[in-house]
């Protein structure tokens, strides 16, 4: 396939539009105290007069004449707090009540789960979405073609969830962040998309990942855009196991009837397809020529591909390196989450820069966290190297909001400091006082396999508290290995997280915790564990996340439903395997 498209007007544009709102984050990033004093005294401004401002003194908060001044009296006026502490208020716009955590009522509501059995409701407010997502959006396609300027040469993938999933009592909509994005970029790159948006609407996880193959896999395609790089795994498992199909949908400009799609997003799609046999050729080429057809077989011009790869993503994200052309820019996505766009990458770092003008942060140092009466810093007096968990306040009704996430602090740009994700606060288990780090479970079976010389595929930990043990779930990349051989790979990792933590070891000594459980999963674990999750309404497609080490009985629960599910199924095939030799003797 041969680049067609004209980048040079989009690049034009994009230079055009990011380039300022660039400029801005630079003038902003050189004066970071004084940027979030502004940015601050703006919010405040904007909300003083709602239900919350006045109840928490935004008016008197206002009369603080420094910098200094301002960030006691906001902490002393609003405490820390997590989604719980503002879901009344939420409510009460959710009704259809005006002007409590900010004027007016929101544009939509972002979704995600919370940590009680409500899902969270995040307010998002045509302030937010004009100021912040739709001003970073221009940034961010514009660092691309920074990078590589052939980006918009060709189609655009852009996996995400959808905008509508429902409404609010008062009708207002609520849905995917990630839904946002792609429907508020820049006409000139919706254009661009090969995946438009109708696929993602697709009810049936099987039939949507075929759709979007399907509808994707005929364009040549520059830039690949997905929160999470298990979507990218997720196609390429699609077209693996689909191959034949897709060919003979690209020949006869079909979409097959052998998957669950309704008829109006068929209808809706069936003018992107027309009859291709020189696509399909291709195609029936490649796989004669590859034991697998990976995307840089298929998308052989890709420039971007864009996802996340920082905490638990990177497993999965370090998998992807060799699947695209080369010279692929391989960026992390950045640092953002349903609550708020917290930050961005500009370069081929992990770390994101922040936006000092947009919104106002707060950290908690590693060590202090937990603790009853933490000390919080301002932007300005991060130190490299450090961990820190964040707190934001928006424009979206965000009041020193605990982010709940661990993050380490990168070199600065201009003179603010960026910082990348470690890992949720959550992904540090204990269940009496061992304080097991999601990052040191990760270790621990790396290290694992490089001694016993066996390799997993996917891996998952959990904490048991009605054992008083961890359990650990293993999807090795030979199906074969026995239950003894995965007992000794437990017992392994058990010694390593013994060494590298010493709460862990002195609770193993003492007995307080248990011998870990050993589970082997089958094949394709993680995508029937989030298949699961996705029907059961508990995730969300487009931004699927899963920590590597928790503690959550519902999601423990479906990996002991895999695992019975593949004992079954090889019950089924050991008898299957001796019903040749019984037909014969019957016979």
């Amino acid at each position: 396939m041969h680049l067609t498209q004209n980048y040079r007007i989009p690049n034009i544009l994009l230079t055009l539009v990011g380039g300022r709102e660039y400029i801005e984050l630079k003038r902003a990033s050189r004066n970071p105290r004084k940027a979030q004093e502004l940015t601050l005294r703006s919010i405040l401004t904007y909300a003083k007069d709602t239900v919350y401002g006045k109840e928490h003194h935004f008016e008197e908060v206002l009369q603080a004449k420094t910098a200094e001044d301002l960030f006691i009296r906001y902490q002393k006026a609003v405490g820390a707090q997590d989604y719980e502490a503002l879901r009344p208020y939420v409510e009460r716009h959710k009704q259809g009540e005006k002007d409590v955590l900010f004027p007016g009522k929101p544009r939509m509501y972002a979704t995600t789960s919370g940590t009680t059995s409500k899902p969270k409701w995040v307010p998002l407010t045509d302030k937010y979405l004009k100021n912040v997502y739709k001003k970073m959006t221009h940034v961010w396609l514009y660092n691309y073609i920074r990078h590589k300027r052939k980006t918009f040469a060709g189609k655009v993938v852009f996996v995400v969830s959808k905008v509508v999933e429902g409404y609010a009592p008062d009708g207002t909509i609520f849905g995917a962040v990630s839904g946002v994005l792609q429907r508020d970029a820049p006409e000139l790159i919706r254009e661009h998309y090969a995946s438009v948006p109708d696929i993602f609407s697709i009810p049936d996880y099987a039939a949507r990942y075929y759709t979007l193959m399907r509808t994707t896999i005929q364009e040549n395609v520059t830039l690949v855009i997905m929160p999470n790089p298990s979507s990218v795994v997720e196609m390429q498992n699609s077209l693996q196991e689909n191959y034949d199909e897709i060919v003979k949908d690209l020949e006869n400009g079909t979409l097959s009837d052998k998957f669950d799609i309704p008829q109006e997003i068929r209808d809706s799609l069936q003018h992107l397809y027309h009859p291709n046999k020189k696509r399909a050729d291709e195609l029936r080429r490649l796989k004669e020529q590859y034991n697998e057809v990976l995307p840089k077989h298929y998308w052989p011009d890709v420039q971007v591909l864009s996802t996340w790869k920082c905490g638990n993503t990177q497993l999965i994200a370090d998998k992807l390196t060799h699947w695209f052309p080369d010279d692929c820019f391989y960026q992390e996505l950045g640092y953002f989450s349903t609550e708020c766009r917290f930050g961005l990458v500009l370069d081929d770092t992990n770390n994101s820069v922040l936006f000092p003008h947009m919104h106002y942060y707060e950290f908690v140092e590693e060590s202090e966290i937990g603790s009853k009466s933490p000390s919080f810093l301002q932007l300005d007096e991060l130190v490299e190297g450090k961990r820190y968990c964040p707190y934001v306040t928006t424009y979206s009704g965000l009041y020193r909001y605990n982010m709940n996430d661990l993050v380490e602090v990168g070199p600065s740009f201009k003179r603010t400091p960026t910082v990348h994700m470690v890992q949720k606060v959550n992904g540090i288990v204990s269940m009496t006082g061992e304080k097991l780090y999601e990052g040191q479970y990760i270790q621990a079976v790396r290290e694992a396999e490089k001694k016993m010389h066996l390799k997993t595929k996917f891996f998952v930990g959990f904490a048991d508290l009605s054992a008083m043990a961890y359990q650990f779930y293993y999807e090795f990349v030979n199906q074969e290995t026995t239950q003894e051989t995965a007992e000794k790979f437990t017992r392994t990792i058990d010694s390593i997280l013994q060494r590298i933590n010493i709460e862990y070891k002195a609770k193993r000594e003492s007995f307080r915790l248990k011998e870990p459980g050993t589970h082997r999963l089958g094949k394709h674990a993680f995508s029937r564990f989030k298949k699961k999750s996705l029907d059961d309404g508990t995730a969300r497609d487009g931004q699927f996340k899963l920590n590597l080490l928790m503690q959550d009985p519902n999601r423990q629960d479906k990996f002991d439903k895999i695992e019975e599910e593949d004992k079954k199924t090889n019950v089924k095939d050991n008898v299957q395997h001796t019903q040749p030799d019984d037909k014969v003797s019957q016979d």
